[in-house]
């Protein structure tokens, strides 16, 4: 008898102390959840309708993606369809104030470019941007862009040098055009020959994808 009463009160002792595990494990988990959200990297997103993806639905979108692909990071997609780097640099003070990235990827001029602004213009908006985000303590990623050939070789080359004269200036990381592949398929452009359609999302996504982990 006395046997089975010891057996019992093991059992019961066991059964507590899995009980309290159990509680301690919860705590442990919740705790992890609760510093992995408070210490998830913003990562802006300042672009144009390459960036917001036009004409694709916001969760075919590259940038949701990446969101998914990266669900311990916080993305910000700032980007806004038609903006120019005039308009990006207007924008950014009250972003940069908002959310506070770590990381901020400008892929602006592709408007500038296809309204023929000058070169001269473009660096001097794009310089800002940079020096803006470097100033909030952000790492920036620049993305290339470049125009039509039909806008003349001239242009066309003045154009790109931008991004190279900046990534050197200002030691940033220089993302090759993603579009560059991408605009010669026909089967991943919209109809209007100038933006990516849904089946191009993911193949931007794994584009940008090792450039922003390397970043972090």
């Amino acid at each position: 008898m006395r046997l089975f009463t010891v057996i019992a009160f093991c059992c019961a002792i066991l059964s507590l102390v899995s009980a309290k595990l159990r509680v301690g494990l919860s705590v442990v988990l919740l705790s992890c959840v609760s510093l992995s959200t408070a210490y998830a990297t913003p990562i802006l997103i300042l672009g144009d309708s390459l960036g917001a993806s036009y004409g694709v639905s916001p969760e075919q979108g590259w940038v949701n993606l990446l969101q998914q692909k990266m669900p311990q990071h916080t993305f910000i997609n700032g980007s806004v369809s038609g903006e120019t780097s005039a308009g990006g640099l207007r924008r950014l003070p009250a972003l940069l104030e908002s959310t506070s990235p770590k990381l901020v990827l400008v892929e602006l001029g592709g408007n500038d470019g296809l309204r023929g602004f000058p070169p001269k213009q473009l660096k001097e908006n794009l310089t800002k941007i940079i020096q803006l985000s470097q100033k909030q303590g952000a790492k920036v990623l620049l993305s290339e862009v470049m125009v039509p050939p039909n806008y003349g070789p001239r242009y066309a080359k003045q154009f790109s040098a931008v991004y190279s004269e900046l990534a050197d200036e200002f030691q940033v990381t220089l993302i090759p055009f993603f579009m560059e592949p991408i605009a010669i398929d026909p089967n991943l452009m919209q109809r209007d020959g100038i933006h990516p359609n849904a089946d191009a999302q993911p193949i931007i996504t794994e584009f940008v994808y090792p450039w922003i982990s390397k970043a972090l």
